[in-house]
């Protein structure tokens, strides 16, 4: 038996603390709970967020399986707060800077109202920035239901739990290093992203690069299969986004323009190569790689009489070409003036490779001559003759 809706009267110290709150920007965290109603909501949180330096409060469905995000300004969110409390939510936590309130709403309609005051007041602004510096992309953006992540309702499908999270992901590599080059300052720039299949990263990106930070951003994706490039253009079309379009190529033969950003992810073999080329002679001041398929190298490889016990087996000798695959192609970046990182990244579908190159450009000068000694030392250690990084980069005569 559903629970009997109080009386609006005695709601209205609640709101009335709750609304106060609101309007002094003091307000830190709300939380509805005790849902009575047909879907399987657990509670809704309420918090302050700061989205293009507009002061909103951001509402969280907490859902069985998924969350869900939305927006509102604050005389938005007091309407939703009052539709909700005492109809679909009969339980109440709230915490200001300078108060804390429990409501709590029997079967019966009665009302148990708590409130005490704080003795020593939270800095509200804080809370609310640590907590904001992390949330990246929301599910209510129009291109995730367009591209099968979100239901027509916004809520997650739960079988695009994975991908929503290594979406999530990428996009905060992505921001961190757009923060660190100071390209988030520039009026334009320009994003390539080769081999962008279904574009879920392409218009994550676009989304973050306009939306979040409001410049205006060119983004291109580069995929070879035709019906991916007119699926991804359609989709663009449709929801009359500017600043982003498909083309039909590969990284060896796109021809660079420009390119700021130059994102190849599980590029097989020497494509990486191609792509991390492509960055450093467009002068990129970004480059992330996620490489695929080791092949070029591992024929090469000698294996030093010390390993051989070790790479006897084929899993440690495929691992070995990969680590110096891509400890060479990092070296030569850094040669080519780039900070270069690699770490584990969240595997992507399709694949259960999940290392990436981060690549970007070096405000100081490198000490290239040292560098390019420390290829020539693991060439000769491991027999190899040539990366095929270091044939595009036309260094050879440099290394030996």
């Amino acid at each position: 038996m559903p629970a009997i809706e109080p009386p609006s009267t005695e709601l209205e110290p609640f709101l009335a603390q709750l609304s106060s709150a609101i309007a002094a920007k003091q307000l830190h965290k709300l939380v509805l709970s005790k849902y009575q109603g047909a879907e399987p909501l657990k509670q809704l949180q309420v918090r302050p967020v700061a989205l293009k330096q507009h002061w909103q409060l951001s509402f969280t469905y907490k859902y069985q399986t998924n969350d869900v995000t939305h927006n509102y300004t604050a005389e938005q969110a007091i309407s939703e707060i009052k539709a909700l409390l005492g109809v679909q939510f009969y339980a109440a936590n709230l915490f200001s800077a300078e108060a804390e309130a429990q409501l709590s709403i029997s079967k019966k309609g009665k009302v148990l109202y708590q409130h005490k005051r704080l003795s020593q007041p939270v800095t509200v602004q804080q809370a609310s920035h640590n907590r904001e510096k992390h949330r990246y992309l929301t599910l209510d953006r129009p291109f995730l239901q367009e591209l099968g992540v979100t239901d027509a309702r916004q809520q997650l499908i739960p079988a695009m739990s994975r991908k929503w999270k290594q979406i999530n992901k990428f996009i905060e590599i992505f921001s961190g290093a757009v923060q660190d080059t100071g390209l988030s300052k520039q009026k334009q720039l320009h994003v390539a992203d080769f081999g962008s299949g279904k574009a879920y990263l392409t218009f994550a990106m676009h989304d973050y690069l306009t939306g979040t930070l409001g410049l205006d951003a060119k983004v291109t994706g580069v995929e070879l299969r035709q019906n991916l490039v007119d699926l991804c253009n359609t989709t663009a079309a449709k929801l009359s986004l500017n600043g982003i379009a498909f083309e039909q190529g590969d990284v060896k033969h796109f021809k660079a323009r420009g390119i700021n950003v130059m994102i190849a992810l599980h590029a097989c073999d020497i494509a990486t190569d191609y792509a991390i080329h492509m960055g450093i002679a467009t002068g990129a001041d970004i480059i992330m790689c996620s490489p695929c398929c080791h092949k070029q190298i591992r024929p090469q490889m000698k294996t030093p009489a010390v390993l051989a016990p070790m790479l006897i087996h084929g899993i440690h000798l495929g691992q070995e070409a990969e680590m110096v695959t891509d400890s060479l192609r990092a070296l030569l970046l850094e040669a080519s003036g780039y900070n270069t990182k690699v770490f584990e990244f969240v595997s992507l579908e399709h694949t259960s490779k999940n290392k990436m190159i981060l690549a970007t450009k070096n405000k100081q000068k490198c000490n290239r001559e040292i560098l390019l000694k420390q290829v020539a030392e693991i060439k000769q250690f491991y027999g190899i003759e040539q990366h095929y990084l270091e044939r595009l980069l036309n260094i050879t005569d440099e290394i030996s």
